[in-house]
């Protein structure tokens, strides 16, 4: 028996994957390594989503589409995408305003990186779904 269930592991992995990504395009962009994107909420892709999308895709392939434990994991997927669009997205952009006040008085900035664009977040959904289906094919339904 398993200390822990493969569909956990895979969609660790795409968390991990998405925020590597941050790191990579971030290091690229500003010619150095930018390792605090591995922790940082926000950015292209939305590693959240592709945590969500992986584990309702595992679950997919392991219990079927017509599993209590697949509508659960659907509506979780569901209100972390919702989350990472319009809630953090409303946080962003009161942060941004925010930062408008503060730059004029001359005080330190709060971070503007939390939200996630429509884009980053259907890549993130692309993301999960990818790694999540290329274990099923490759190894079997996690």
């Amino acid at each position: 028996m398993r200390a822990i269930s493969d569909t956990l592991l895979v969609a660790v992995a795409a968390q991990l994957t998405g925020q590597l990504i941050k790191v990579v395009l971030h290091s690229v962009r500003t010619r150095s390594l930018q390792w605090h994107y591995f922790v940082n909420a926000g950015g292209f892709p939305s590693a959240h989503s592709a945590f969500s999308t992986a584990l309702l895709v595992g679950i997919a392939f392991r219990s079927g589409l017509d599993s209590d434990l697949f509508a659960v994991a659907a509506v979780f997927s569901a209100i972390v995408i919702y989350d990472a669009y319009r809630l953090r997205g409303a946080v962003q952009n009161q942060a941004k305003m925010l930062n408008k006040i503060l730059r004029e008085r001359g005080e330190p900035e709060v971070s503007e990186l939390s939200g996630h664009s429509l884009a980053e977040i259907i890549v993130g959904v692309i993301l999960g779904a990818t790694i999540a289906t290329a274990y099923a094919v490759t190894v079997g339904a996690p």
